[in-house]
């Protein structure tokens, strides 16, 4: 197995829009005490859509590439640590849709606990309603409450969750192609409106899934919705690298950011692939200030606003232990699970340990620094530091873009929208004006061939 390296970037080599960023939205703001400061209104955020599509247009007034929503088909945590109603995102989605003109739109959505035809159904019309803009985030869903909430008693184990997602990915892929371009005649003098040698019933028969038919929805405009995957354990790097288009990930520093960079690169080209088509998009929580002290003060009062008690609960139930082996002012047990025993989020399970066990974190302050972002980087600073370091981690190999949590919203996205953007685009690293309409074109990304229109072309090409 060879090994593909990046090239690391010089600093200015940059070409206007290379860098690409989206916003990861969240309730009040990823700071798990976000909710308690004066400025938020917890009662209302995660289900009040004119919230969310004010956020939306302060994203795309900075012209980042896409917001994204998670999702989970269960209510797996304690409510009384932080806001956790939500509404279904391809439902937000479609809302946002009709208040924003370009933003890229992305919503979560699990292959354990869906079925390939009415997901891909959904995301073609989302990606109809909004003019091209959609795209789907492929997780295989790491909760057990999620599986009692669909008559099973355990979760499926973490490499049969892979395996049944790669044939959704595959049956999805080949609904999307049912629809050639062209099946739409519209012709009123013959009276045809369609052409049915154009579309072409998929007759899937596999492992997990049977279908016959054909997609009720005609091919979309970027083709079928931009293939987002975030899950970075063993399995889910080999998912990202042999589908996704863009990959969401949590690294806390600059050395395992370009392992993973190069890891996910390399495989994406043993499956055949331009490792520029896949891009990596760390996740990153900026809390921002004019000075380093005042960014570092708005930190720590986050800080001090996170109840120990709900948060140990929450990291035992992660780690797989009882909270009572969780003393707060002690380091983590030295007996804990090998990643091989989590069937639930591996990678994620693996970087909390490894962060606490590096630093050499007690309990409660590792529940500090994960209160930010779940263990993706934190960082605050200046807006220029900011900058700073999303250009060092870009020049260095290590991310194509960044997924942006701000901390604390609306304010967040704003400070970031209004003072570290325009820095980037100073740089020239990133656009001042959107270059294209579709979710595709943000990223760099060219629209899917369909292959029964290039076979039959091909098929036409040899006869002549």
């Amino acid at each position: 197995m060879t090994t593909h390296t990046p090239p690391t970037r010089a600093r200015g080599e940059h070409r206007p829009g290379r860098l690409h960023l989206n916003a990861f939205l969240m309730s009040t703001g990823h700071h798990e005490a976000s909710w308690r400061l004066p400025e938020s209104d917890p009662s209302y955020v995660s289900t009040n859509i004119a919230y969310l599509q004010r956020l939306a247009q302060t994203a795309e007034r900075g012209k980042l590439d896409s917001i994204f929503f998670a999702d989970g088909p269960a209510l797996h945590r304690d409510i009384g640590r932080r806001p956790a109603g939500t509404l279904e995102p391809t439902v937000v989605l479609a809302a946002i849709a009709a208040v924003t003109e370009r933003i890229g739109l992305i919503a979560t959505a699990s292959t354990t606990y869906n079925d390939p035809y009415n997901l891909a159904r959904r995301f073609a019309s989302v990606d109809h309603i909004s003019g091209g803009r959609a795209g789907w985030n492929v997780v295989t869903t790491a909760f057990v409450e999620a599986a009692r909430n669909f008559g099973l008693d355990e979760q499926p184990a973490h490499h049969a969750r892979y395996e049944r997602a790669a044939e959704f990915l595959e049956v999805a892929l080949k609904l999307w192609d049912s629809w050639e371009d062209d099946a739409e005649v519209g012709d009123k003098a013959a009276g045809v409106w369609g052409d049915s040698s154009r579309v072409h019933p998929i007759g899937h028969v596999g492992e997990h899934f049977s279908v016959a038919g054909a997609l009720t929805t005609p091919r979309s405009p970027q083709a079928y919705p931009l293939l987002v995957q975030a899950g970075s354990s063993e399995d889910g790097k080999d998912l990202a690298a042999r589908y996704a288009e863009a990959v969401f990930t949590a690294q806390q520093t600059l050395d395992d950011a370009q392992r993973f960079y190069a890891d996910l690169k390399r495989r994406a080209v043993e499956w055949g692939r331009d490792p520029a088509t896949i891009l990596v998009l760390p996740g990153i929580v900026p809390v921002l200030g004019a000075t380093a002290a005042e960014a570092r003060e708005k930190e720590d009062e986050l800080d001090r606003l996170i109840a120990p008690e709900y948060a140990r609960r929450q990291l035992a139930a992660t780690l797989r232990v009882d909270p009572d082996d969780l003393p707060l002012d002690r380091e983590l047990p030295a007996d804990l699970p090998s990643e091989d025993e989590i069937e639930g989020a591996k990678s994620r399970y693996t970087l909390i340990v490894d962060l606490a066990r590096r630093e050499r974190l007690t309990v409660r302050q590792l529940i500090g620094r994960l209160g930010g972002g779940r263990g993706h980087r934190t960082f605050s600073g200046t807006p220029e530091q900011v900058a700073d370091t999303l250009q060092d981690w870009y020049d260095q190999g290590a991310a194509d873009g960044f997924n942006v949590m701000p901390a604390v919203l609306p304010s967040g996205l704003e400070e970031f929208v209004d003072q570290v953007v325009p820095i980037l685009v100073e740089r020239g690293l990133f656009r001042s004006e959107y270059e294209g309409t579709t979710l595709r074109d943000h990223y760099g990304l060219p629209r899917p061939t369909n292959p029964h229109t290039a076979a039959r072309l091909a098929a036409a090409e040899v006869t002549r």
